[in-house]
């Protein structure tokens, strides 16, 4: 079932288009993802999706009601953590809970209840009476995830919700993740964290420049933009017209990376043909979701 639908949604600031026209559907009970460089509209997009930031132009529908004309009841079964610590630092990490839940009415002992769940999830719960600024920058992060999930929300959407996590602190929030997916939370994840795409989430969309360039699962992506594997060439200058001479005669898939050739798409036997002259430039490693998103966007900044 479909939780979540854009038809042409549109946002424009000004000259600036930064969401052009996005199609897209999300299903029940999926971890989707939203990937893309600085800029490419992935935060434009949920603003308008938890209903802060209006359509210039389109629609949305969350399990079923329009957003324009729903939005109260769609911003009950949400839960929101933003890419920003916006945590009250005049109050413990509990009263953040507390008074937090108060916007869903909860009532006082029951969101005392799930104040003291979410913390425990997070493992936060030593620091309940702590201030926010006696906090590390990970345990906020922490606290942000549990504070979106005091309402109980049927749809998480999260914006980088792993940024700036140490290892430890990153794989806890992967794995409290993996476990709300299967309790059937729906999931909205905005990230520029290849690997958390790959370990997290069922289907990706990659966005650049206000529009979506592709939409499949990792896997699905990876297999049609690279391969299964990427074979890596080092040549140096006097070498390089040659070398790239070579692999297009040979028809083979390639881009140049600084002093490096990443060639896709490929069989073993096709590639070492012609190099095994020189085996230590050469090096095979497993395809990624980091190589589809920069085949897609570029490797250059957009500013």
């Amino acid at each position: 079932m479909v939780i979540i639908k854009t038809r042409n949604l549109t946002k424009k600031f000004k000259d600036l288009l930064a969401v052009d026209d996005v199609n897209l559907e999300v299903e029940e009970g999926e971890c989707f993802g939203l990937l893309g460089p600085n800029g490419a509209g992935k935060t434009s997009l949920i603003r308008m999706i938890i209903a802060v930031s209006p359509p210039t132009r389109g629609d949305i529908q969350v399990l079923g009601n329009d957003l324009k004309t729903h939005s109260r009841q769609v911003k009950a079964i949400l839960g929101v953590v933003p890419q920003l610590d916006n945590l009250d630092p005049d109050l413990t990490v509990l009263q953040n809970l507390t008074t937090f839940a108060r916007y869903f009415d909860i009532p006082k002992n029951e969101a005392h209840r799930r104040s003291m769940e979410v913390l425990s999830l997070f493992e936060l719960e030593n620091k309940r009476n702590n201030h926010i600024r006696e906090l590390s920058g990970g345990m906020k992060q922490r606290l942000l995830l549990a504070r979106g999930l005091i309402n109980m929300p049927k749809i998480l959407v999260l914006d980088e919700p792993t940024i700036g996590l140490d290892p430890q602190g990153k794989y806890l929030v992967w794995h409290k993740l993996t476990e709300l997916k299967s309790q059937g939370v729906t999931q909205l994840l905005c990230t520029q964290n290849m690997e958390e795409a790959t370990v997290l989430c069922n289907r990706v969309a990659i966005m650049h420049q206000g529009k979506i360039l592709s939409l499949g699962t990792p896997q699905g992506l990876i297999s049609r933009y690279v391969g299964n594997e990427v074979w890596e060439v080092e040549v140096n200058p006097g070498e390089r017209d040659k070398t790239v001479k070579d692999l297009k005669s040979r028809g083979l898939d390639f881009e140049e990376v600084g002093g490096k050739i990443h060639v896709f798409h490929v069989e073993a036997g096709e590639m070492t043909r012609g190099l095994m002259n020189f085996p230590e430039r050469l090096r095979r490693r497993p395809a990624t979701l980091e190589d589809v998103f920069f085949r897609l966007t570029g490797r250059s900044l957009v500013e």
